[in-house]
């Protein structure tokens, strides 16, 4: 068994899981980890978790220790030269004009290089404007390209729930959202009401599609003539939360019938076979 804790690096990076060995670290305390890049900064996310040892993936990062005060200092340090860094970014990018959107930038922590985060249409050619910014902070610069979901975690905000974005409270990584996702749910296909603010899809439409997809099968499908106790009707629409048919008879009444007392009648008549009905 091995301890482990989900971390997040930096303020608004990605949370993976770390093992912490003998170190007692709590929810929200600060600790030094193992990163790719070296020692790294980042914030306990979750209580501490018992992961069998085939349950973990490998290669395992540790955590190094518990954020010192000294540590906390040199992380708030960093932030604030890293906001005089942007200003000069923004500059430098506009002098070599180089078709990029700054996003963010930061220093490790250890201060060895300075990372700039950027948004662009296509690939551009930043050779020139790295060596530019070398020369001014006589550091190691990396520009990274990302996508407008990592923009908008990075950024940060809420959603049009009110809540904080969903990417910058919990999401690990981005999973695909899909427009049927949307069409499975009965949303409107308007774009200003199932995009989050990165323009994409909502990642929310994701959390529920699998239990949508269930209830859909226990459906008609739209346009299908069933019998009801006022008689034959055919389906205009579908509650699918409610497990409920809006339905129109022959005589053009429209009322609500639930599908519960729709398989009664035709499981028993044999007249519907509802596996072939998503």
């Amino acid at each position: 068994m091995f301890r482990m804790i989900q971390v997040r690096l930096r303020e608004a990076g990605q949370i993976s899981y770390y093992g912490i060995g003998d170190i007692d670290i709590q929810s929200g305390d600060y600790c030094i980890v193992q990163a790719e890049r070296g020692l790294e900064y980042g914030q306990a996310v979750s209580d501490i978790e018992e992961v069998l040892d085939g349950d973990i993936e490998q290669p395992l990062r540790k955590v190094e220790r518990p954020a010192t005060e000294e540590d906390v200092r040199q992380i708030n340090e960093n932030n604030k030269k890293a906001e005089e860094v942007f200003s000069t970014g923004l500059k430098k990018i506009e002098e070599h004009k180089v078709p990029m959107k700054l996003v963010e930038c930061e220093y490790t922590f250890d201060r060895s290089k300075i990372i700039f985060y950027f948004t662009a249409e296509e690939r551009v050619d930043f050779r020139n404007l790295v060596k530019d910014l070398a020369a001014i902070f006589r550091a190691r610069i990396e520009l990274k390209q990302i996508g407008v979901r990592d923009e908008a975690r990075m950024l940060g905000g809420f959603g049009s729930c009110g809540r904080e974005l969903c990417c910058v409270k919990f999401l690990k990584d981005f999973e695909p959202v899909s427009i049927k996702m949307a069409k499975e749910q009965n949303l409107p296909l308007n774009p200003g009401k199932i995009s989050g603010l990165c323009g994409r899809l909502m990642c929310c439409l994701g959390y529920e599609a699998c239990t949508y997809r269930e209830f859909c099968k226990k459906l008609p499908k739209m346009g299908q003539t069933v019998e009801t106790k006022q008689g034959k009707a055919k389906i205009v629409g579908r509650n699918i939360i409610k497990q409920a048919l809006s339905v129109e008879s022959e005589s053009g009444a429209q009322f609500e019938v639930l599908v519960d007392d729709l398989l009664k009648k035709h499981q028993k008549n044999k007249t519907w076979d509802k596996d072939k009905n998503e």
